[in-house]
């Protein structure tokens, strides 16, 4: 039997993850209207923007601009990403209401994203938490590539756990683990979120999920099985983009309307109406001109498709 929550907190990660490896520059008029048409659905949390330097993501360097110009909703989490100490100290000015860290766990990954061994990434991470903790803003940290890296294969859970640990005597306490390439399987994303939890009674873990093998979904069910309390996905499926060799197929975020869909459906409370979402996604699809990326868009939720099925009904001879 799955032990599945009462009510799970949705995070989307569009204006932020699905734009900063975005196929052009998105303008600062367009992410304003994004994150006003997630905060009209009422998601808890969305996620913003970067404020990695602007060399880094070009395509987020109006952070501040947006920051400043969206329309915040009481109620609402409006979330930035800092990769660095200077990051954190413009995400607070900006008065970013929760600020994520991030870290991979692959020493070659983290060599190759961040420039810096693990061990000076943790060191970093910590360093940027304090800042944020200074400034009384909630901190998460991002653990990528926490299954698996294309480089180094399947990542340790013991590696895992020791890394948890260390950044957890630094003082985080709320991790989120990343399906960065989105090829995990359920039961290693449940065993490690369920061996993380029993270890470290105090932290509380979220799953970040990409869908590249198709496995999304799965993994999902599989990490509230096993205690994490947040989802995080992207409107239309965007983004996800991560370092990755050339050869590989595209690496995409899951969309956030499926991943409600889900919930809404099982039973899993999100406070999210899922019809809502999916109007959001439409309407988020024209702003950039792209074609959802979700099977809620493209099918229907049971309730569209039963309401077609009326629609279309014929009465059969006896």
């Amino acid at each position: 039997m799955l032990q599945l929550p009462s009510h799970v907190t949705v995070v989307d990660v569009s204006t932020r993850d699905g734009l900063q490896s975005f196929h052009r520059w998105v303008d600062t008029d367009v992410k304003v209207a994004m994150v006003d048409r997630l905060s009209q659905v009422g998601f808890p949390t969305i996620e913003v923007t970067n404020f990695a330097h602007p060399r880094v993501i070009p395509h987020l360097r109006d952070a501040e601009e947006v920051m400043e110009r969206i329309s915040r909703r009481p109620g609402i989490t409006y979330r930035a990403q800092a990769p660095n100490a200077r990051g954190a100290e413009r995400a607070v000015a900006a008065k970013a209401e929760e600020i994520l860290g991030l870290i991979t766990a692959s020493e070659t990954y983290n060599l190759k994203n961040q420039n810096m061994t693990l061990a000076r990434g943790v060191d970093a991470a910590i360093e940027t938490f304090r800042i944020t903790d200074a400034a009384h803003t909630p901190f998460v940290m991002a653990v990528g590539m926490a299954y698996f890296c294309a480089y180094e294969g399947l990542i340790s859970e013991d590696h895992v756990l020791d890394l948890v640990g260390r950044l957890r005597n630094g003082g985080i306490k709320r991790f989120y683990f990343a399906g960065s390439l989105g090829v995990e399987d359920p039961r290693h994303v449940n065993r490690l979120i369920r061996r993380t939890l029993d270890r470290f009674g105090d932290v509380e873990i979220g799953f970040h999920v990409h869908n590249l093998a198709g496995n999304g979904m799965a993994n999902i069910v599989a990490a509230l099985d096993a205690g994490a309390t947040f989802i995080e996905g992207s409107i239309c499926g965007i983004g996800g983009g991560i370092m990755t060799p050339t050869t590989m197929g595209a690496v995409g975020n899951l969309a956030t309307e499926d991943i409600v869909n889900l919930l809404n459906e099982m039973g899993v409370n999100t406070g999210l109406a899922t019809e809502a979402v999916v109007a959001a996604a439409r309407d988020i699809s024209k702003l950039l001109d792209i074609r959802p990326q979700s099977y809620v868009t493209a099918a229907g939720t049971r309730e569209t498709i039963m309401r077609e099925a009326r629609s279309h009904a014929r009465a059969h001879p006896v």
